[in-house]
């Protein structure tokens, strides 16, 4: 090129970057407002991209579903970090009650979450979906365990709890209670069951 522009190819590359992510806040306000889609078809349709489209950016509708999520966790730790309620002192059961806040407006992610977490469980059909379930859940249960440890460093809570324990606890009890949410909004309050917790698992003082 003499004239300095750019090639079609090359405007096509670095465009590409900016649809998909355009591709995956759409799906993901889609899910937020509406739940999981059926089909990779049926989600590009309901954000008005052609299912071609859709397939060039993900291989398939486990792709889409896990990169959503990934999207939506990296936006919440953003908001985490401006807030400044990230920080080790927010006790292990605080972090989940927190997250069981934000989701009472989102109750689709919610449902994607626990679609991720189904899928996950037939590791055949689902084998990306469940190696992405199972980092997080390593990642999870580390960052709480050491939110134990502090409170034990800090007196708040008895030093013969296994702090890995206690982290697959709390994630066992946040999991369980969204699930019955989902299933039961007006019957239950996850914020609320989670407190009970916190009275065995406090934040560092």
């Amino acid at each position: 090129m003499t004239n300095g522009d750019a090639g079609p190819h090359e405007r096509s590359y670095r465009k590409g970057p900016e649809r998909r992510a355009q591709i995956l806040l759409s799906a993901m306000e889609l899910f937020a407002e509406r739940g999981v889609g059926a089909s990779l078809r049926a989600i590009g349709e309901a954000i008005g991209v052609s299912h071609a489209a859709l397939r060039y950016y993900f291989a398939n509708r486990d792709e889409l579903l896990v990169e959503v999520y990934r999207t939506h966790e990296a936006r919440v730790h953003k908001a985490q970090a401006h807030e400044g309620s990230a920080g080790s002192e927010v006790s292990a059961v605080a972090m989940m009650e927190n997250s069981a806040e934000r989701n009472r407006s989102i109750p689709g992610l919610v449902e994607l979450y626990a679609t991720l977490t189904t899928d996950a469980l037939q590791e055949q059909q689902h084998p990306a979906t469940r190696e992405f379930v199972q980092a997080r859940y390593r990642r999870v249960r580390a960052d709480l365990a050491e939110r134990v440890r502090a409170g034990q460093r800090s007196g708040a809570i008895a030093a013969d709890v296994d702090p890995d324990d206690a982290a697959a606890l709390v994630v066992a009890a946040s999991d369980g209670l969204q699930l019955q949410w989902l299933l039961d909004p007006d019957a239950v309050d996850v914020r609320r069951s989670l407190e009970v917790l916190e009275r065995l698992l406090p934040g560092a003082r």
